[in-house]
């Protein structure tokens, strides 16, 4: 056998497997995308026209902007300012494990959970949602948080996903913290910088890596965002996102044309976002 052609004997089953499952699915999908309905029609781009015009989509679009900024400022931001106060306390290892303990629990009991915590009764009833009987008991009216449009129901499905992500955040920039030398915040702070200044003129600049990883890598997440909002709304009261709304044109409307035009665009726009982690790590491993 020719040695210079060996190693694609064994390259060979991991490459068919690659493209059994991952090149012909995309490619029949981008195919798909430019057919009607039940894919027997060319359409040309009326199926990209329409993701990107119709009120449904466009709710979908405006609503994953919203999950891209709060939802990522707040996990990483809160992951962030965890990771480096509880590197000073006693039981830190506990505490983290607690914060940690809801990426054990999966997206739908996740849902479950917080359906429960929101859950709305009129006035006149007792509240069973843990959040709303907080509210009666201080003197206020039941809220329905997953109802009430726009912002708020959106912003509680946020909160799900905010508690769900931001002990990874936590643990993550946690380690990268340890990593840095003690003596640099020590001569930070002989040199007379407050806390403040520490964190800002040595804490970030030595996390700014790893902080663009997490960041990255939230976005990506939060891109094709759906367990979430599919337990606890499935979309209702404008709270749907772009994979949600892909879901549902597949499997609650049949329009495999349209379906498939949305998981492109939602294909094309996480690229970027893996192209830049792909290339940072390559930067990182070059350092090295």
């Amino acid at each position: 056998m020719n040695m210079g052609r060996a190693h694609w004997l064994y390259l060979a089953p991991a490459l068919l497997l690659l493209g059994v499952f991952l090149v012909y699915p995309s490619a029949e999908t981008i195919r798909l995308s430019f057919y009607g309905p039940r894919s027997d029609t060319f359409v040309g781009f009326q199926n990209y026209i329409q993701a990107f015009t119709s009120r449904p989509m466009i709710i979908a679009f405006r609503n994953n902007l919203l999950w891209l900024v709060v939802f990522t400022t707040f996990t990483v931001g809160m992951g962030l300012v965890l990771a480096v106060l509880l590197d000073r306390v006693r039981y830190e290892a506990v505490i983290k494990s607690v914060i940690f303990l809801p990426m054990a629990i999966s997206y739908v009991a996740a849902g479950v959970i917080w359906r429960f915590v929101y859950a709305f009764r009129p006035a006149v009833s007792p509240q069973i949602g843990l959040l709303n009987a907080i509210v009666v008991a201080l003197g206020g009216q039941p809220v329905g948080w997953l109802i009430e449009r726009p912002w708020i129901n959106n912003l509680a499905l946020i909160v799900v996903g905010v508690w769900v992500w931001t002990g990874f955040c936590m643990v993550v920039l946690s380690a990268a913290y340890k990593g840095i030398p003690k003596e640099m915040q020590e001569a930070a702070r002989i040199d007379g910088a407050n806390e403040w200044q520490v964190f800002r003129h040595v804490t970030i600049p030595f996390l700014k890596s790893t902080l663009a990883v997490v960041t990255t890598t939230m976005i990506v997440f939060v891109l094709k965002v759906f367990d979430i909002v599919y337990m606890m709304t499935n979309g209702a009261y404008d709270t749907d996102v772009i994979a949600n709304r892909m879901y549902n044109e597949m499997f609650q409307f049949n329009n495999y044309g349209l379906a498939s035009a949305i998981a492109v665009v939602l294909f094309l726009a996480i690229i970027p976002f893996l192209v830049i982690n792909v290339r940072r790590f390559r930067t990182q491993e070059a350092v090295r």
